[in-house]
């Protein structure tokens, strides 16, 4: 089994950063460069607990397709998404979202294995690990891009602002 560990520090409030992450629209915009498209389950807006979407792209050159659901939901602090189909033969991503010092700090934990015994730990281990690490990074860099500038409104509507008690009683 192969495990990926990723953090990323955002300047952006914990609840948009963990809204942008399971953003089925801003996945697909962060994964361009894969083609990688929902087609199947949850195809647009925002994946809820227990929920699935299937995934298609292109990875080493073949299209493949990936159904995942969300089996762990606490907003705004962590989900996890399980593939249930799929090349792998087992993989988890667990999302995790903590607010530091007024920003938000990502935690990716990406485990997964192929199939194929001694060999596909060796696949895992010389290029798949490699891989998916640079997929996570690059899809992580452009969420932070997003949620830190006014690009998350195209994903995310913006907090309603509430009146305060002194707003209402105002003469």
């Amino acid at each position: 089994m192969s495990v990926i560990h990723l953090e990323t520090v955002i300047s952006a409030p914990r609840e948009r950063v963990f809204d942008l992450a399971r953003s089925i629209d801003a996945h697909q915009d962060t994964a361009e460069h894969t083609g990688e498209r929902a087609v199947a389950g949850v195809t647009s807006g925002l994946l809820g607990a227990e929920e699935e979407v299937t995934w298609e792209a292109r990875h080493f050159g073949v299209k493949q397709r990936l159904r995942v659901k969300m089996t762990k939901f606490d907003r705004p602090n962590h989900f996890k998404d399980r593939m249930l189909e799929g090349a792998f033969r087992k993989m988890t991503h667990d999302h995790s979202f903590e607010a530091r010092e007024e920003k938000t700090v990502m935690i990716d934990r990406f485990e997964f294995s192929s199939p194929l015994g001694v060999l596909g730990r060796f696949v895992d281990h010389v290029f798949i690990e490699r891989y998916m690490r640079r997929f996570i990074e690059k899809r992580n860099a452009i969420l932070k891009r997003t949620a830190e500038s006014g690009d998350w409104k195209k994903y995310l509507k913006p907090p309603i602002q509430t009146s305060t008690a002194n707003d209402l009683h105002a003469d």
